[in-house]
């Protein structure tokens, strides 16, 4: 227990409010005990590098409480390719767990990156609905699944090795699923779906049975005629008639994936939902300069977004530039930095900061007795000087 910190105090707070002085290394330990006192909680990190540490320290700091980890999409703002594979996976893997702690509440604690917090993602309804849940004995027929998996993003192969990819041989379907740690082996006979084994993707050697098929898709566009169609009318409303060499255009209406798809989002859904939607019952906790780094995104993502407009005004050369680049506006696919501060607020966050603050007109600071400890050899040293000193002069 740190002297100061009342966990049950801190979850009833009504307006945002700092902890500090809070070393590192210490954030693990608040947040367990928030989590504890009033429920979930979410940690909005400015650095995404430091989430894994964060995430191995919660691991020893309570190790009974579920750990989950958002990261943002690791390509550039107005990319012309897709997060890759292994992002893709693990975001969606935690938005559909997300989903699922709605239904069932419990503590949880969710790692953010600020990238992630101000990234539009589909909506809620829509990830639900590309889960897919299947068990021995169920009467399902491959070619629906495989559509499914198609559908969803998973990449058909000859032999599955990695995650996202799947293979069709007669009458089984290998698949390899977002979070799991090998890929599993569909067995039909007919319509009916017989066995579920996992499998080495090394020696495709079966390593045990499986008792169900959860599956969670591979990105966050799904091409359906639905999408399609709503893809086709909004961009034809924002940039006019397509050309001959729109390959974005031309690939989507044909019901195919196209590299970098994924930043034109908005245009596949009626209404994109944020971080903040998703997070709706968590208590939400940030570091000390989580609103410093969303102005540097933010301005990053308008730094980019210019410069994809200017590359397409009349006379610029497309000759390096490969089929036209129509960006949608930021607004549409991004949270601004005015509108993660007005959310941070709407939610009374809890800012962890290093430093003694002092409270202002609408913020609120709590003083906690934390502080680095000195190293084992000082403290033996400060506590027996004499024999210190007579080992120091002793020779070998």
């Amino acid at each position: 227990m740190i002297a100061g910190f009342d966990a049950r105090k801190i979850t009833s707070a009504t307006r945002e409010l700092t902890i500090g002085p809070v070393p590192a290394g210490v954030e693990p330990l608040l947040l367990a005990e928030i989590a504890r006192a009033g429920g979930p909680v979410a940690y909005i990190l400015s650095d995404g590098q430091r989430i894994a540490d964060v995430e191995q320290m919660l691991g020893f700091a309570a190790p009974d409480i579920p750990v989950l980890s958002l990261p943002g999409w690791d390509c550039l703002p107005y990319d012309r390719v897709s997060p890759s594979a292994d992002t893709s996976a693990r975001r969606l893997s935690a938005l559909s767990a997300l989903i699922a702690h709605k239904k069932k509440p419990h503590p949880a604690i969710v790692l953010v990156t600020v990238n992630a917090a101000l990234q539009k993602m589909a909506p809620q309804a829509v990830i639900e609905s590309l889960g897919f849940s299947a068990r021995p004995g169920n009467s399902i027929r491959m070619d629906d699944i495989a559509a499914r998996l198609e559908r969803n993003g998973f990449d058909r192969v000859p032999t599955v090795r990695e995650v996202g990819e799947y293979a069709v041989r007669g009458g089984i379907l290998d698949v390899f699923v977002p979070g799991s740690g090998e890929p599993v082996r569909l067995d039909f006979f007919g319509d009916t779906l017989e066995s579920i084994r996992s499998f080495d993707p090394a020696s495709q050697r079966t390593t045990g049975q499986a008792r169900s098929l959860d599956l969670n898709p591979m990105s966050e566009v799904s091409l359906t005629p639905e999408t399609i169609s709503h893809f086709r009318t909004q961009y034809l409303s924002l940039f006019g008639a397509a050309t001959r060499d729109d390959a974005l255009y031309q690939a989507v209406s044909e019901g195919r994936r196209y590299a970098g798809m994924e930043h034109w989002l908005p245009l596949f859904y009626d209404k994109l939902e944020t971080v903040f939607d998703y997070l709706a019952d968590f208590r939400i906790v940030t570091d000390h300069v989580v609103r410093e780094a969303a102005a540097e995104r933010s301005k990053l993502v308008q730094d980019y977004y210019e410069a994809r407009q200017a590359s397409a005004l009349p006379g610029k050369s497309q000759a390096t530039q490969g089929t036209p680049y129509k960006p949608v506006a930021p607004e549409q696919l991004y949270l601004s930095a005015d509108g993660f501060n007005a959310a941070l607020v709407s939610r009374n966050a809890i800012r962890l900061s290093p430093f003694s603050e002092q409270a202002g007109e609408s913020r609120s600071v709590i003083t906690i007795d934390a502080r680095l400890g000195v190293r084992w050899a000082k403290t033996q040293r400060n506590r027996h000087p004499t024999q210190s000193a007579s080992m120091s002069s002793t020779k070998p």
